[in-house]
C-alpha cells in the first residue's frame, strides 16, 4: 500500500512539475516591439521592401534582438504593414533607442513612414 501511494505521490509532483515548467515556458521574459506603420504618399513597394529588409537584418547587427517578423496578415487602423521585433529583455530595448544599428535603419524607414503607433510587451 505504501508503494501505491508513494507511486501515486510522485506521479502528482511529477505531473505538478511539468505543469509548472510549461506555464513558464509561456511567459518568457522577452520584450516583444510591435510597430505599425502607414506609409508616405507616393512611397514605393521597392521602398516598403527595403525598410522591411532592414528590419530583418537588425538581429545581425544588434545582438539584443533575437528574432524578427515582417509579414503582415491582417492590419487595422489606417496602418498597411506591422513590424515585429523580439529582444532579449528591457535592457535589450533600452539599449537599441538610439543605437548604430537603429540609426542605419532609421536611414531608410524614417523618410517613407507617415505614421506608426508602437507597443512594447514583456511579462
Amino acid at each position: 500500500m505504501k508503494k501505491i501511494l508513494l507511486s501515486l505521490f510522485t506521479a502528482g509532483l511529477l505531473a505538478f512539475a511539468s505543469s509548472s515548467a510549461l506555464a513558464g515556458d509561456t511567459a518568457p521574459k522577452s520584450v516583444i516591439h510591435v510597430v505599425t506603420v502607414s506609409w508616405k504618399s507616393g512611397t514605393t513597394p521597392e521602398q516598403i521592401q527595403a525598410a522591411l529588409d532592414g528590419v530583418q537584418a537588425l538581429p545581425s547587427k544588434f545582438k539584443g534582438i533575437t528574432r524578427v517578423w515582417t509579414k503582415t496578415l491582417k492590419a487595422q487602423g489606417g496602418k498597411s504593414h506591422a513590424i515585429v521585433m523580439e529582444f532579449a529583455d528591457e535592457a535589450a530595448l533600452k539599449d537599441y533607442s538610439g543605437s548604430d544599428a537603429q540609426k542605419e535603419w532609421y536611414k531608410v524607414y524614417t523618410n517613407i513612414r507617415e505614421s506608426s503607433t508602437t507597443f512594447d510587451i514583456t511579462n
